[in-house]
């Protein structure tokens, strides 16, 4: 049996071990999808949305990419935002990051990544702004676990500068957003940063014509 052929046979028997449970699952999460939250996440594969909150299927909406970020240019992301905000009216954003992340390890290097040296520019620049709190940890581990925290931060930040959020907040009064960093070796999730909605940041970034 190949590997993917397993993936196939774990999804039958999870179908059925649902329908079991609750014959009109499927039929009733088919047409309609709510989710209260929108989740940034890492790709990484040890950090799946909905183990570790222990939510079930439509209950977060999940966007993920190598080391959670929010970046202006990012299409994929800011169409996934506008569609979480402004049609599933979601009233929570998670950007979660993990310590022991890969993506914020390499950037922590002068290794040339090829293209991935263009993702790993972001990362750079949060460790720039927060230099020299950083290089002023003396462990290793202990400096990426840092900036991984100031990272997930930066992309809250990240996140408030937006049109799309600034606008939400001014209307409606939402989303909250949260900034968690994940465990890798106890499985718990630390809240690192947060932002109500209304909250005032650099003029610089503030639109006044929404």
């Amino acid at each position: 049996m190949h590997s993917y052929d397993k993936l196939l046979l774990m999804n039958k028997a999870w179908a059925k071990e649902m329908v079991d449970d609750d014959p009109d699952y499927f039929n009733r999460l088919a047409h309609l999808q709510t989710p209260e939250f929108l989740w940034i996440g890492c790709s990484d594969s040890r950090v799946p949305a909905n183990e570790i909150t222990g939510t079930q299927p439509g209950e977060i909406f999940v966007h993920r990419n190598i080391a959670n970020m929010v970046v202006n240019t990012d299409l994929n992301l800011l169409s996934v935002l506008d569609y979480a905000v402004n049609h599933l009216k979601v009233r929570h954003i998670i950007v979660c990051g993990h310590y022991g992340c890969g993506g914020v390890k390499a950037a922590m290097t002068k290794h040339d990544f090829g293209i991935i040296n263009k993702w790993l520019r972001n990362i750079k620049d949060v460790y720039r702004f927060h230099r020299t709190e950083i290089d002023a940890i003396e462990d290793e581990e202990k400096r990426a676990d840092r900036l991984t925290e100031l990272n997930v931060q930066e992309q809250v930040m990240n996140l408030a500068k937006t049109a799309i959020i600034q606008r939400a907040w001014q209307y409606e009064k939402r989303p909250h957003i949260h900034g968690w960093v994940y465990g890798l070796k106890d499985g718990l999730i630390k809240p690192v940063f947060e932002m109500e909605p209304q909250t005032h940041i650099d003029p610089l970034y503030e639109f006044d014509d929404l």
